[in-house]
């Protein structure tokens, strides 16, 4: 039997570049939320593609922008740890809003990270559905001719076209040695994280502007019921008295609906009954306390 192959695989990218389409493709189901308002994904978050003879652990990480406060930062933290974690880089590039690709490129930040790691870099041209074939192969031809990286490979994620063919570069890439999760592993989240996850998609889809981006949702409390639904409650934290009245809407119409929503989707996931519970609490600011960006999760405990 062949040796096994087994690497981390850290996918980077501008906000709103496709980076959680991606991976949501690779792996085949959704793990990571997506909506089509950049900076959603705020955390890195891991998923497993396990085959009999490799395993690729996939690192979704937040959009490469310029901090303008504490989560930002703590943002751009998950993607340097992510970076230094890589066997393999994946840097995914939106060629309808970037069509030769130079403004990622000349991006500092994206240029440091790239330098910071080593090892094999493949470059993904997204939304290539999008773009002509003669465009397409002339991006491909400079890319290539930097002899920078292990492919440059044109993708819809949003579509599936192509994924085969990054997959194949992966796994031509990746180092042998043993697996590190069980097979059976599609993430090392819980389902707690899951469920906070699809309602601020929800919180994305429904409302307007800035409101979502000072949103975080937390789950207080998670009860299996056997013969009931299962209990959910979850807050979602806002910074002002204004956020909170429009997140409730009038008549608690807005959320009555964010609830209708997120259930459904949240009984999807889960494969079963649920019962929500929403509430939304005013933390001032807290997207620059970081004494509420540890107790969300957003610090470790060793910084």
């Amino acid at each position: 039997m062949a040796n096994t192959k087994a690497g981390y695989v850290t996918i980077l990218g501008k906000p709103n570049a496709g980076k959680s389409s991606l991976m949501n493709a690779l792996l085949g189901q959704k793990i990571s939320i997506t909506t089509p308002k950049p900076q959603t994904t705020r955390k890195r978050i891991l998923g497993i593609l396990s085959d009999e003879n490799y395993q690729i652990v996939f690192l979704d990480t937040p959009g490469i922008l310029k901090p303008a406060y504490l989560l930002q930062e703590k943002m751009i933290d998950e993607i340097d740890l992510s970076v230094h974690d890589a066997d393999i880089i994946i840097l995914i590039i939106d060629i309808e809003t970037d069509p030769q690709g130079e403004t990622t490129m000349k991006d500092e930040l994206v240029a440091k990270l790239m330098e910071l790691n080593k090892k094999p870099k493949i470059v993904i041209l997204n939304k290539a559905d999008l773009s002509t074939h003669e465009h397409m192969k002339n991006v491909i031809k400079k890319f290539d001719e930097s002899k920078n990286f292990a492919g440059i490979i044109p993708v819809s994620a949003s579509i599936g076209y192509n994924i085969s063919s990054v997959l194949a570069a992966i796994i031509e890439n990746l180092p042998e040695g043993p697996k590190f999760y069980p097979d059976d592993i599609v993430s090392d989240e819980s389902e707690r994280f899951f469920v906070s996850e699809i309602i601020r998609e929800k919180l994305f889809d429904l409302y307007m502007e800035e409101v979502p981006y000072s949103c975080e949702v937390l789950v207080v409390d998670f009860k299996e019921r056997e013969d009931k639904k299962d209990f959910i409650q979850a807050e979602i934290v806002v910074e002002k008295e204004s956020q909170k009245g429009i997140i409730i809407g009038k008549q608690g119409i807005a959320i009555k609906k964010l609830g209708q929503i997120s259930r459904k989707s949240i009984e999807e996931f889960l494969q079963h009954d649920v019962y929500l519970d929403l509430r939304v609490k005013v933390r001032n600011k807290w997207r620059s306390d970081e004494k509420m960006l540890k107790s969300f999760g957003y610090i470790r405990n060793n910084e």
